[in-house]
């Protein structure tokens, strides 16, 4: 683990492998630093960075949301000043929630591209009936952080189902780190659903949204409206995958953002 403080004192922990250009990782809200541990290997050519994110064994404070979408505004800040404290111009690749991070971040800094995998955004249509939140929340003021936790898998990862989930999660590496993180879960998908895109999003720099023919309806939506807002964007979807894409096949993700950042 390394770290670096910011100008206004901020401190960020984060890891680096190998060397080359810098990409910066950010994780979904439902997964801890580790989901990216299937991607680091098939990322040689790459620094690859990944920066321990708010709330997720950082010691810093979530005072009460100033505007709507205070929570997003305070995580895009923290990486905005990673982004500025690193040598050169990064690409940034996000996940869900990190995806929907990094095209923020990159409306203000110095970033070279985006990669963005399926962004937490909720289409207008399916925002105005989003309630997983407060599932969540009633979840976890009754003390069944498990159950809460659970709920967000089976909307947002399995909308279709999965046999015998409960064994499912139980052979899943990261669910025990995942169920600690429900405070944090609920923290941004409150966000998430706050969230509206806007019809231009300013960033400068290209962006390739990527999304799977597996994960939920929404979600493929969202990624096609991230597309539509992006001045320079390229819209790539793989068949069979779902929302946890990059983890699932590594390889031909990145692959394909080798492809994007070389063409």
């Amino acid at each position: 683990m390394q770290s670096t403080r910011s100008e206004d004192g901020t401190g960020i922990v984060y890891e680096q492998t190998g060397d080359g250009q810098p990409l910066v990782l950010l994780h979904g809200g439902m997964a801890p630093r580790a989901y990216w541990d299937p991607v680091l290997p098939h990322l040689e050519s790459y620094a690859a960075i990944v920066p321990q994110r708010p709330g997720f064994g950082t010691c810093l404070d979530h005072p009460a949301e100033t505007s709507a979408n205070g929570v997003l505004e305070r995580e895009v800040a923290y990486v905005r000043r990673f982004v500025d404290d690193l040598e050169g111009e990064p690409v940034l690749f996000g996940h869900s929630y990190g995806a929907l991070t990094a095209i923020e971040v990159a409306t203000e800094a110095a970033v070279e591209a985006v990669v963005a995998y399926e962004p937490a955004v909720l289409p207008d249509g399916y925002r105005e009936q989003a309630n997983l939140a407060d599932q969540m929340e009633a979840l976890l003021e009754n003390g069944e952080r498990r159950e809460a936790v659970k709920r967000y898998v089976e909307l947002v990862l399995h909308p279709d189902g999965i046999d015998d989930l409960d064994a499912w999660l139980a052979a899943w590496p990261v669910w025990p780190d995942c169920v600690e993180l429900a405070d944090e879960v609920l923290r941004m998908n409150r966000a998430v659903e706050r969230y509206r895109l806007p019809v231009r999003l300013e960033v400068d720099v290209p962006v390739a949204v990527m999304t799977g023919t597996h994960g939920p309806d929404f979600l493929r939506q969202s990624a096609r409206d991230v597309h539509d807002a992006l001045p320079h964007s390229r819209l790539v979807e793989f068949d069979g995958l779902s929302h946890s894409g990059p983890a699932e096949a590594p390889a031909r993700i990145v692959a394909e953002l080798d492809a994007f950042l070389n063409s």
